[in-house]
C-alpha cells in the first residue's frame, strides 16, 4: 500500500460538498481522457480531491447513463429474486439493472424492501415465510393493560 506524503494530503477538500465547477472539472475530463488511473486524475484535472472521491462522485452521480428516479415494480421483484439467489452482491445484482449503481441497489434495497419483505412476513435474509408472525413493538402501558385483562378474566 502506497504510503502518502503529508504535502499530498494537505490540499485536498476533506468532507466538503462537490461545487458544480468541481463537478464540471471532472465532466469534461474523463470525456476527454476517459476513465483511466483514479489516483492520477485529481491533479491532472484540476482539483484538490483524493481519486476515490472522484471515482464515487463520478460512478454514482456524475455518469451519464445513469438511471435516476424511483425503481419501478419489475426492478423491486428483480432484485427481490436476485437477492435470494446472490445474497448481496450488490455489483452483480445491479450489473443485472441497466443504469443502477450498486450503491443504490443496496441503498433501495436496506431502506423499501426488506421492510417490504418483513410486513409479508418473509425473512429478508434467506427469504423464507416466518413460521411465527413478527409483532411490532408494543409500548410498555399497552403491555400492562395486557397483562391486566388476562389476570381479571382468570
Amino acid at each position: 500500500m502506497r504510503k502518502y506524503l503529508f504535502s499530498e494530503k494537505q490540499h485536498s477538500k476533506k468532507g466538503a460538498n462537490w461545487t458544480y465547477e468541481e463537478d464540471q472539472k471532472l465532466i469534461d475530463y474523463i470525456k476527454i481522457h476517459g476513465e483511466g488511473n483514479w489516483r492520477t486524475l485529481p491533479k491532472a484535472a484540476g482539483l484538490q480531491r483524493c481519486g476515490k472521491s472522484c471515482r464515487l462522485r463520478w460512478i454514482n452521480y456524475l455518469k451519464p447513463d445513469i438511471k435516476r428516479g424511483n425503481f419501478g415494480e419489475d426492478e423491486d421483484d428483480l432484485i427481490i429474486k436476485l437477492h435470494a439467489l446472490l445474497g448481496n452482491r450488490w455489483s452483480l445484482i445491479a450489473g443485472r439493472l441497466p443504469g443502477r449503481t450498486d450503491n443504490e441497489v443496496k441503498n433501495h434495497w436496506n431502506s423499501n424492501l426488506k421492510k417490504k419483505l418483513i410486513n409479508m412476513g418473509i425473512n429478508p435474509n434467506n427469504h423464507r415465510v416466518n413460521q411465527t408472525p413478527i409483532r411490532p413493538k408494543q409500548d410498555p402501558s399497552e403491555e400492562e393493560e395486557e397483562e391486566e385483562s388476562v389476570n381479571s378474566s382468570s
